[in-house]
């Protein structure tokens, strides 16, 4: 394969010291530990670089190379170049599958497509559904808004709040002007405004200024980009946290469980596994920040006598509430003309996403996708040949459809071993049907009279979240409402876990704007 010629912005060289050599040493550290280098982690240390306390994250990825294959679909879809996550296991049945997860600096970011919405203020309360009640959260939208500024700011925003009906209040512009639609979007969301709708110009960390930057980024949604277009977690808070002497990384260090004090109250280490051995991180506040099924997973690994159904687990809800979305890729095809577009992620529509006049109950949210390719569709469609797959997505308008994922107790995670089961019936599935028969209908009159759907499964859980719900109450929460365990005094989780529902839009941003939110408290603590 003749790998595309385009100039490859490596980053700059890391301070001395800043990423751990742990060859020297079976003992690490630090004041706070922060296991995950994803959006949660990575915001939490750049909030912490000033503080003057000693911050150590704890990734049990590498750093992923920039190279021309990041940018190939093939590479990332069909060969699998950066697939890291072992198999985890369908509950229900005992099968295995391949999960949506990566495991590298920065983690999931560095795959998004930088869609960085806010929750919508009503997600913050308690909301009915088609299928029951969505809980309200611990603290509410106007708590969170500061935090969701800097967010903005951090990641790069490019936003308008003047087209979204359902846009919440804020207090600062966005950042940055959105991002334009290229002919064929602006032509969509033409005929969708004719239909007396109200599509509006997505948020999106991608900084894409001229038309080779969209060129180049065209598979951004979905694979790496080798240059600094796409805000991820690793460009825009880590590696400008670790430019500070208080922040360090150690990578390919699996934590496989934290070990307490004798009464159970604090934890004193965390044990990890490094290139065949076993390395002890002792720190005063311990973070966790892996995704809401590897967080569960080492908590519930870290049992004790005085922890017997796992570490702060009092509650009996870890692992438990684990919520994904319910999802359609969504494909119309036009067959008399081509889509040229090279970043398609630039459109959004909320019309349905809360009850109104002509809906009982939230269906959801649209947006685009990045641009589907051919390699990208060929593990859905194994028979169809690549050359069929390529007409069509030549000619396809891309959308990504998701609707609400209500916590239930029976979705869980749970841990044999070494071994991660994943238990997830969807629910709140007839609004999301009601849904994509909406969109079918618009799309169709917007011209593309081919409509193909795809309903995701269980390996796509890359908006996972509610594992280790926040709460007020301890008896019916794992974390109070900052974040931090009822049972264990110096353990905090900071990725989706802690969501009490998951809402229908892209949790990133929320996960970041609450990392910055308990920040503080995280650093009292330590001291």
């Amino acid at each position: 394969m003749t790998l595309t010629a385009r100039p490859i912005d490596q980053y700059a060289p890391l301070r001395d010291g800043a990423v751990v050599d742990a060859s020297v040493t079976d003992t690490i550290t630090a004041d706070v530990a922060v296991i995950g280098s994803g959006m949660g982690g990575s915001t939490l240390a750049h909030a912490l670089r000033d503080s003057g306390l000693d911050v150590l994250v704890v990734e049990r990825g590498k750093f992923l190379p920039r190279e021309p294959e990041n940018s190939m679909p093939e590479e990332m879809h069909i060969n699998g170049r950066y697939k890291t996550a072992e198999p985890w296991f369908d509950a229900r049945t005992g099968k295995p599958f391949q999960p949506g997860t990566y495991y590298w600096v920065g983690g999931n970011t560095k795959f998004y497509g930088a869609s960085l919405p806010r929750f919508r203020k009503e997600d913050f309360d308690e909301i009915v559904h088609h299928d029951g009640t969505s809980p309200a959260w611990p603290f509410g939208y106007d708590e969170l808004e500061p935090f969701y500024i800097e967010a903005e700011r951090l990641f790069q925003v490019h936003g308008t709040p003047d087209e979204d009906p359902t846009e919440p209040p804020r207090s600062a512009p966005y950042p940055h002007p959105p991002l334009a639609h290229e002919p064929t979007i602006e032509r969509f969301a033409d005929s969708l405004k004719k239909q007396g709708l109200h599509p509006f110009h997505t948020p999106n960390g991608m900084n894409l200024d001229t038309e080779a930057q969209r060129r180049a980024a065209t598979a951004a949604d979905g694979t790496p980009v080798e240059s600094d277009v796409k805000s991820e977690a690793e460009n825009r808070v880590l590696r400008p946290a670790l430019e500070s002497k208080n922040v360090r990384l150690l990578i390919e260090a699996k934590i496989t469980r934290l070990i307490t004090s004798a009464d159970g109250r604090t934890v004193v280490a965390a044990e990890a596994e490094l290139h065949g051995r076993t390395i002890r991180i002792e720190a005063n506040q311990f973070v966790v920040s892996a995704g809401a099924v590897n967080t569960a997973a080492v908590l519930l690994r870290s049992a004790t006598d005085h922890h017997p159904h796992g570490l702060g687990n009092s509650s009996g809800l870890l692992g438990r509430n684990y919520m994904v979305h319910n999802s359609t890729f969504f494909i119309g095809i036009d067959p008399r003309r081509r889509n040229t577009t090279a970043w398609q992620k630039t459109l959004g529509m909320n019309d349905w996403y809360t009850a109104g006049p002509d809906t009982e109950y939230p269906l959801g949210n649209l947006q685009m996708l990045g641009k589907l390719q051919a390699a990208m569709i060929k593990n859905a469609r194994p028979m169809i040949p690549m050359w069929a797959l390529k007409m069509a997505t030549d000619r396809s308008l891309d959308i990504y459809l998701t609707t609400e994922d209500l916590p239930r107790l029976d979705n869980q995670v749970t841990v044999t071993g070494d071994k991660i089961n994943v238990r997830w019936r969807p629910n709140n599935v007839e609004p999301h049907r009601e849904l994509v028969s909406r969109v079918t209908k618009a799309v169709r009159r917007a011209g593309y009279p081919i409509v193909l759907t795809q309903r995701m499964g269980i390996e796509t859980n890359s908006h996972m979240c509610g594992t280790a719900v926040a709460g007020t109450d301890p008896a019916r929460s794992v974390l109070d409402a900052r974040c931090r365990s009822h049972d264990v005094d110096n353990l905090w989780v900071v990725d989706g876990s802690f969501f009490p529902s998951s809402a229908a839009l892209n949790p990133a941003l929320t996960i970041a704007a609450n990392a910055l939110r308990v920040a503080p408290d995280i650093a009292a603590a330590a001291r």
